[in-house]
């Protein structure tokens, strides 16, 4: 059975934890999410990229499930999406 890679084919590493700060990286070491992991699970404040490294989301967890406020821009740094989320479960679209 093949183990999976824990680096891309050019040694840059796919993702690490230090402490309870997790970060996900893409094949050319741009950040591509990046937030606390507790116990396996994504807690608190998380940011995803796009590839070119602009800021795509932010979003918040509880328990690895969606909580409290995701906001989302667009190419330009605009939001295009925002809503509330409670366990999981949305809440209220803001945008």
């Amino acid at each position: 059975m093949k183990r999976a890679s824990t680096h891309y084919k050019n040694g840059q590493p796919m993702y690490e934890q230090k402490d309870d700060i997790y970060t996900h990286y893409l094949k050319d070491g741009k950040i591509k999410a990046q937030g606390p992991m507790i116990n396996g699970r994504m807690e608190g404040r998380w940011i995803f990229n796009r590839a070119s490294g602009q800021l795509w989301q932010t979003a918040h967890f509880k328990n690895g499930q969606k909580q409290g406020r995701w906001v989302r821009y667009d190419r330009s740094g605009q939001k295009e999406y925002e809503a509330e989320f409670d366990q999981d479960k949305l809440v209220k679209k803001l945008i």
